[in-house]
């Protein structure tokens, strides 16, 4: 969960690692051979040992995950458990799952789903294993078994490789090195920012192009992308002429906006109701105008998270549980018409209850002072030839304890929001790595997670990913965007009034 106007761990400054902004107005090309561990992660990441459960978990096949899965939960058809598995996705290959380990009243633990993103961040917060090949490393395997699979056909005179972003320089220049690296043939890596009047990359005719050192375009056959804010406004849905990976139809469908993948989930439960299938979220309230809110607020008992559905990376996330937070968020000059509003996750006593539905967060294991923190965890899936697997994990925690009385004034954010992002100016970031849980020996047991709980987490990851390929699929119509289709699926007119044709 993040703060209004705040990315979550995709800013790039780390305490000791730092990659420098890349402010070139073209393409910096990269060879293979380039790619340099120490400029890829984290420092603290690579001091780092990965624990040995996640590793295990990490290891685990389909097959195993599906039958452990189904033994817990028997109402589930494994059949078809295994079929979503393993069937490779047709527009939404690469993903990050944002998840909260939470409870009930009665006692029942288990994962879900607070965000879908297309293009997430991730890789360079994994400690490696022991054996670690840096030809071989996280960042390879994405590329490898997700991107290039679909890619290396495609003839070399029908353009460049290229890798296309916004922000996070780190992961961006890492990805570019290890498709050098896959693809044996030099790279484009282009920063193509929203507010950028004059960007080293470029759409014309369905097709990209990227500017290189000596002002030529050149056109590009496939393109890794990492451009998050907004993409829909500099990228059309679909590039017929240039291979895109995820394609921004993803994005439109559920991985860039709240609203529709909350539809997208709420199809997908529906048309595996039989199978036991069920993508679990808070409870949320789609299409909801402004002066509405409060109305809301008040029925779930004064605890709600309200959102702006399009929001880049966890940006525009209020939490409210007092009047000053509710009256904070409608004196707030908005960009969009409509919001969603879902049922708060807080501690037993102050969580939103509504439908019958009340979690609360099980938190980290309690410190020496018995301080317990919310912490969230992220897995980046991707999908390949023979089915979803897992990329990477970390995990957050907020800055504060959690509470038994519920928090007052202003302060709930810092007891319930784990994004790490600190705001500098605009398009500025840096990021508050002290509060960074790693997959080591050393933080991973804070979390109170066990395997059954990442496999679960796991499953809850391919579902959604899965369910928002799904409404991609129905928003092509013959190769086709079908805008008016969307226009009724996502009836905001300032949404619909961005998306590039």
């Amino acid at each position: 969960m993040s703060a209004p106007g705040s990315p979550d761990l995709e800013a790039d400054v780390d305490a000791k690692v730092q990659v420098p902004p890349n402010t070139a107005k073209f393409a910096t090309l990269f060879e293979p051979d380039s790619f340099v561990a120490e400029e890829s992660y984290y420092s603290r990441v690579l001091n780092a040992q990965r624990h040995p459960l996640v590793s295990s978990f990490m290891g685990l096949s389909n097959d195993v995950i599906a039958a452990r899965y189904c033994h817990l939960h028997p109402s589930t058809d494994e059949k078809v458990l295994l079929d979503v598995l393993k069937t490779p996705k047709k527009y939404f290959n690469w993903a990050g799952v944002d998840l909260f380990s939470v409870t009930d009243d009665n006692g029942k633990k288990q994962m879900i789903i607070i965000e879908t993103n297309s293009c997430p961040s991730g890789n360079k917060s994994l400690p490696m294993p022991a054996d670690f090949d840096e030809n071989n490393s996280n960042y390879h395997y994405l590329i490898r078994n997700a991107f290039w699979n679909k890619a290396k056909d495609l003839p070399k005179e029908s353009g460049v490789l290229a890798v296309v972003y916004d922000k996070n320089d780190m992961e961006c220049q890492a990805y570019a090195c290890a498709l050098a690296d896959v693809a044996q043939e030099k790279v484009y890596l282009a920063k193509w920012k929203n507010d950028d009047p004059n960007p080293p990359a470029k759409i014309e005719k369905s097709r990209l192009y990227v500017r290189t050192e000596d002002g030529k375009w050149v056109g590009v056959r496939a393109a890794f992308r990492y451009v998050t804010q907004a993409p829909w406004a500099r990228i059309p849905a679909l590039t017929s002429r240039t291979f895109v990976f995820n394609p921004i139809v993803c994005c439109l469908a559920g991985g860039r906006n709240k609203m529709c993948a909350d539809k997208a989930y709420e199809f997908f439960n529906h048309r595996h109701f039989k199978s036991g299938l069920v993508v679990r979220t808070p409870v949320t309230i789609r299409d909801v105008a402004k002066r509405e809110v409060p109305i809301w607020v008040k029925s779930m008992g004064g605890f709600a998270v309200v959102k702006n559905p399009y929001s880049n990376a966890g940006q525009g996330v209020y939490t409210i549980c007092s009047m000053q937070e509710l009256d904070a968020f409608m004196k707030e000059d908005h960009k969009y018409d409509r919001f969603i509003v879902q049922s708060l996750v807080g501690n037993s006593g102050w969580s939103s209850s509504i439908r019958g539905k009340k979690y609360y967060h099980t938190g980290t294991i309690p410190t020496r002072s018995k301080k317990s923190y919310c912490a969230d965890l992220r897995m980046m899936v991707c999908s390949t030839d023979k089915g979803f697997r897992i990329v990477s994990m970390y995990a957050r925690r907020a800055a504060k304890p959690l509470l038994k009385e519920p928090p007052s004034g202003m302060e709930s954010w810092e007891i319930l929001g784990t994004n790490l992002s600190i705001k500098l100016g605009e398009n500025k970031w840096d990021t508050d790595t002290r509060r960074l849980m790693l997959m080591d020996s050393r933080d991973f047991n804070k979390l109170g997670l066990g395997l059954d709980d990442l496999i679960d987490g796991y499953i809850q990851c391919v579902l959604a990913v899965s369910a928002i390929d799904d409404m991609a699929d129905e928003l092509v119509s013959k190769g086709t965007f079908d805008k008016k289709l969307y226009a009724s699926v996502n009836a905001d007119a300032t949404l619909i009034n961005e998306i590039l044709d």
